[in-house]
């Protein structure tokens, strides 16, 4: 039996198998709203075969935003405008649905990438950005506003409205991001954290922030429903954060009852130097899960089926999350599920669509005509 396709429980939440499709930026919201372009997009990948999807990162207030197109989930208009989605999804798709909510931090306020990704500034339409310190990302950019405690208080405050209103739309689970050098990453790296108050300095301070985030949501969340933490296992810059530093951190959150780590790494320094590969961060989650013995998603140019079926057979990760691997082939699970011999849902329309050689692939199905 195909290990990737095996089920796994995640406190309340039971997926078939351990595919996940990853939280990716779609940047075309208006106003952080979503529209008929995450209808697509969503709707799509939730028939890919995967047991999750999960929603792109979702700033928890406009500020947050890393662009003007981020999506949202902060106002009532926000939340109206994923109703629907969702509702579409729910009468076609078993898969479990996710969010990664999010703060941009002192890399909110950038073009899309497409035009560039680059800050926009204040006198062009952008808005100032915020973080732990007055430390701009890149050399020549106008610093942010260092938090002080009504900031943060605001921020924590707008996780929790965010994972309510998640909740209120019937997500499934929620995904903290605290990676790819946004906010709660921000605090935990000495890169970007020079505060010389309880949340700067040790490691211990650099954690705080980010663990009051977490169990904010955490208490704001049914407690059946599970809720994750994505990690920036590393800077890839000397002196910055580090794996033994999210051994630490991880084994913080244990405690606090965090039900995944999704691993992954980089983002909060342009002078980072990543030595890409198939597979190149799979050694964080495996690390992270052999120290803590946490439940970890491998995520990071994983790509073909047997090599994701390797990594969870062999103990290194929990799960699977694919990015591009997914945009480029939106059927990735059932062709997965194909190669090695694993079972997935698909929707009665499609079920013709199995090859001749695959007549179980999903599952017990009826087809026939007059």
């Amino acid at each position: 039996m195909s290990a990737l396709f095996t089920p796994i429980k995640l406190r309340g939440l039971n997926l078939a198998n351990r595919i996940m499709v990853a939280p990716m930026c779609q940047y075309s919201a208006v106003d952080g709203e979503a529209n008929d372009w995450h209808f697509t997009h969503i709707n799509s990948l939730a028939l890919s075969g995967a047991a999750a999807f999960c929603i792109e990162a979702t700033a928890v207030e406009a500020t947050g935003r890393i662009t003007p197109g981020c999506l949202g989930l902060y106002n009532d208009a926000t939340e109206a405008a994923l109703r629907p989605i969702l509702a579409s999804v729910r009468k076609r798709s078993k898969a479990a649905v996710m969010m990664q909510l999010a703060h941009a931090g002192r890399k909110a306020s950038s073009h899309t990438p497409w035009e560039g990704g680059q800050l926009i500034p204040v006198t062009e339409g952008g808005w100032r950005a915020e973080g732990p310190s007055a430390i701009p990302h890149k050399e020549g950019e106008t610093p942010p506003l260092a938090f002080g405690a009504a900031g943060l208080k605001r921020v924590r405050d707008a996780f929790v409205a965010a994972a309510q209103r998640a909740e209120r739309l019937g997500i499934d689970a929620i995904e903290v991001h605290s990676a790819h050098g946004y906010l709660l990453h921000q605090f935990l790296s000495p890169i970007a954290n020079r505060r010389t108050d309880q949340y700067g300095g040790s490691l211990q301070n650099r954690m705080r922030f980010p663990l009051e985030v977490f169990d904010a949501v955490r208490a704001a969340f049914p407690h059946d429903k599970p809720v994750g933490l994505r990690v920036s296992c590393t800077d890839w810059v000397e002196g910055g954060w580090d794996l033994e530093q999210t051994i630490e951190f991880a084994g913080e959150l244990k405690k606090h009852g965090v039900d995944w780590i999704d691993a992954s790494s980089g983002g909060v320094s342009p002078l980072q130097k990543i030595p890409l590969g198939p597979g190149y961060q799979v050694p964080f989650a495996q690390g992270i899960r052999e120290a803590t013995g946490l439940p970890t998603i491998a995520v990071g140019l994983i790509t073909e089926a047997r090599q994701a079926e390797e990594i969870v057979a062999s103990g290194k990760a929990d799960m699977v999350a694919l990015a591009r691997a997914m945009l480029y082939d939106p059927r990735w699970g059932w062709h997965a599920a194909a190669e090695l011999g694993g079972e997935v849902f698909a929707p009665p329309q499609y079920w013709r669509s199995q090859p001749s050689t695959q007549k179980a692939l999903f599952g017990a199905t009826t087809f026939g005509t007059r």
